[in-house]
This record gives C-alpha cells, sequence and structure tokens, in this order.
C-alpha cells in the first residue's frame, strides 16, 4: 500500500501523546478504521484482487486527510488513522462520515465492480494516555461498538465501551471455566394442551447458576457462548440432559401421552454438519423415542440459513424428530416459505400473544396464522399467556397447546416433576 506500518505509526503516536501532555492547545484523534466484509473479497475474487481493493482504499483514504496527517496500515484490512491539530471531536466526526462516504464509491478493478464499506472506531487524544497501545486498544474497542451497531458507521470511544469490553472478558472466562466445572442447569417449563388443559410436554431451558452472580438468563450469556464456540457444549449438555430427563419421565409417567421434550437450537448449531449425528447418538443413548423430541429453531434463524436448514430437516425427520418454529411472526417469513420445510409447530412469539387482550388486531393476527397454519397442516403453540382471558382466547382461535407463566415459569426437574405427578389442567 506505501502507507508507515505499526512500528513507523506508534512512533508518531508516542510523539502526540508527550505534545499534548506538554502543550495544551494541542489536539489529535486516532481513528481505527476495519473495512466490512472484505473476506468475502479474497474468497470470491482472489486475493490478488483484494490486494489490489486495499492499495485502492490505502491511497483514498491518504487522499483525502490533510497533509500532516497520517494513515499507516497494521495489516489485514485494518488501517489506522492519526489526525492532527483536529479541534473538537465534531471536526474528528465529519471526517469519518467523509471517509465513509469516499469509500461507499464504487472499485473498478479488472472488470470487478466491487462496493466496500468501513466500520471506524474514534479515541480523542488526551494527556491522560501515556502509551501509543493505549489508543489503538480504545480505538480498536470504539470500532468494535460500530460494527455490532450495523457496521458501515463511527463510534467515538467512551470509558463505558471500556467497562463493557472488560465486563464481556470477564464473561467469557467465567463461561469458559463453568462449561469445564458443570455450573449450568436445565430448567423445564411444561406447555400444555388446550383440549384437555392437561401438560403435554416441556421446553427445556438453559441456566447458568454462577458463583457469585447467581441465576444468569441465557439472553446474558448465549450470543457470546455462539460467538466463541461454546455453544456446542452447551447445547449438546442441554440435548443429553433433557433426553435423559424426557425418558425417564415417560416411564415414571406412561399415562401421560403426548409427552414431548423440546429443546432449542442456534444458528451455529443449526449449520453444524453433524447436527444429525449428535441427535441420534443421544436419543440411543438415553433411550428416548425420536418422536419425543422437538427442536426449535427461530424463525429468524431459518430464513438466514435456508441450505442447512433444508439439509438438517430432512435428516432429523428421519429420526422421527418434529421440528417446531419458534418466535414465530418476527422473521419476516411467510407460511408459505416455511410450508416448504417439514415443520410441525409453530410457536407464535410472545409479543403477539401478550397483548392479545389490549389490541384487537393482535387477536387477529394470531387467529390468522393458526387458521392458516392448520390449513398446511401445522400445529400452533403459543407462547407467553399470562392472563386466563388470553387462555379462553387462544382456545376460540383453535390453538393446539400454550406456554407461560399462567401455567408455570420454568422450574426445575423436580418441580417439573411434582407438576407431572399432580396432573393439574387450566
Amino acid at each position: 500500500t506505501g502507507l508507515p506500518n505499526g512500528t513507523l505509526l506508534k512512533k508518531r503516536l508516542s510523539r502526540a501523546i508527550e505534545q499534548a501532555k506538554h502543550n495544551p492547545g494541542y489536539t489529535f484523534a486516532v481513528l481505527f478504521l476495519d473495512l466490512d466484509r472484505f473476506k468475502n473479497v479474497n474468497d470470491s475474487l482472489g486475493h490478488s484482487i483484494g490486494d489490489l481493493l486495499l492499495k485502492e482504499i490505502a491511497h483514498r483514504l491518504r487522499s483525502n486527510v490533510q497533509r500532516e496527517d497520517m494513515v499507516a496500515r497494521l495489516g489485514g484490512d485494518e488501517f489506522v488513522l492519526l489526525l492532527e491539530n483536529v479541534g473538537e471531536s465534531e471536526n474528528v466526526a465529519e471526517v469519518a462520515q467523509r471517509l465513509q462516504s469516499v469509500l461507499r464509491t464504487p472499485f473498478k478493478l479488472y472488470g470487478h465492480e466491487l462496493f466496500t464499506t468501513a466500520s471506524i472506531g474514534v479515541v480523542m487524544g488526551s494527556p491522560a494516555y501515556d502509551e501509543p497501545e493505549e489508543l489503538l486498544r480504545d480505538a480498536d474497542t470504539a470500532m468494535y461498538h460500530a460494527k455490532e451497531s450495523g457496521k458501515a458507521r463511527h463510534a467515538v470511544f467512551s470509558t463505558t465501551m471500556r467497562t463493557r469490553a472488560i465486563s464481556l472478558l470477564r464473561l467469557e472466562t467465567d463461561l469458559r471455566r463453568a462449561v469445564e466445572q458443570g455450573e449450568f442447569a436445565v430448567y423445564y417449563q411444561p406447555v400444555v394442551w388446550m383440549a384437555s388443559g392437561r401438560v403435554s410436554g416441556f421446553e427445556a431451558l438453559l441456566r447458568w447458576q454462577h458463583p457469585e452472580r447467581g441465576l444468569v438468563a441465557p439472553g446474558n450469556f448465549i450470543p457470546l457462548a455462539e460467538e466463541t464456540g461454546l455453544i456446542f457444549p452447551l447445547g449438546l449438555f442441554v440435548l443429553r440432559e433433557a433426553c435423559r430427563q424426557a425418558a425417564l419421565w415417560r416411564s415414571r409417567f406412561p399415562e401421560h401421552r403426548p409427552l414431548t421434550m423440546s429443546v432449542n437450537v442456534s444458528v451455529a448449531q443449526l449449520a453444524h454438519p453433524n447436527l444429525a449425528d449428535l441427535v441420534a447418538e443421544t436419543l440411543e443413548e438415553t433411550g428416548l423415542d425420536g418422536r419425543d423430541l422437538a427442536l426449535e429453531i427461530t424463525e429468524s434463524t431459518i430464513m438466514r440459513n435456508e441450505e442447512a436448514a433444508s439439509a438438517a430437516f430432512s435428516q432429523l425427520k428421519q429420526l422421527g424428530v418434529r421440528i417446531y418454529v419458534d418466535d414465530f411472526g418476527t422473521g419476516h417469513s411467510s407460511l408459505a416459505s416455511l410450508h416448504r420445510y417439514p415443520v410441525d409447530a409453530l410457536k407464535i412469539d410472545r409479543s403477539f400473544v401478550g397483548r392479545m387482550g389490549a389490541e384487537g388486531q393482535r387477536a387477529d393476527v394470531v387467529h390468522t396464522i393458526a387458521t392458516l397454519a392448520h390449513q398446511l397442516g401445522m400445529g400452533i403453540i403459543a407462547e407467553g399467556v399470562g392472563t386466563l382471558e388470553q387462555l379462553e382466547q387462544l382456545r376460540e382461535m383453535g390453538c393446539d397447546s400454550a406456554q407461560g407463566y399462567l401455567f408455570s415459569r420454568p422450574v426445575t426437574s423436580e418441580a417439573a416433576e411434582a407438576i407431572l405427578a399432580a396432573g393439574p389442567s387450566w
């Protein structure tokens, strides 16, 4: 690219830090720029085209800053800009926006028209900094914040970003330790059969019993588990434990028919080529019939991974496993598109069910979904049922099953077994 490397960049940053400490009127800023989806260029067109693109980007960046400013390349598709005498942070934001606009103009390389965007992290220079690495660390943190916020934008560093980054690092460390030390448990929320009001099955839900934070809900650690790959051992733990528990309950309560155990499948698990094999091994180990297991995949996951979903569903159906589409109504699909898959039931998202009493339109949506789903041979399970009024409305609409706090919160295996033994009906 003809740009300075990281070594020269750090020398200039050290000089800027020293000048800021001795000259209160001196201002500077660091911009950490990372191209969005650059890997796609290398994978599809080859590294030679990728290298040419990096050279062109370097030229555009250099041509759109002041002469005294520095543009360096750290490596890969990462660039760092040192802007001197910048004044207020608003001025730096304007530079970041200008660079975004410059990069959006298509690149023409050997007959290919390429479009690219960048996520930019901005940190304002301060006498509080002592080392160049501190500036790069904070600019990098801001860049990742911009990328997580949707890419093709910039974010100005704040101390809350650093606090969050440290918190995530600690959470990842705790999560890895928790997997090794077995700090996880499976809770069970009953699903009620509308026709009889009796329990027809359970949904298995992962909980983390943190030694200091107490019970941690999945929404606070599942995204990180997916990012780090820990979702695979966690998902396998839930599957095995839930199937073992379901087989045990089937033998203790033979009068409970049906008794289906539902287990959630993440994006990463769905894309795993051995998903069906792992399920088959688990069913054999636990002695559970495949027809008593339902795997729940969110609607948005299926729509984003249609090829993987199609292959996985075909293999899973050969085992007799049921397929449920979770959070239906939030993924912008249609029943026509889902009908291509061997779906056994739709789980209507709680956002629709929770406001049925207050908003007639929501009730109409649920009724329409239930009617069309039944016509396509799919069952309907309503999530988030909290009141008797909602329960009666869902019965009138023809929903097959329901779950929610009206019946029970997620509970331990012992409490779930007590529910089965008591044989309640609603």
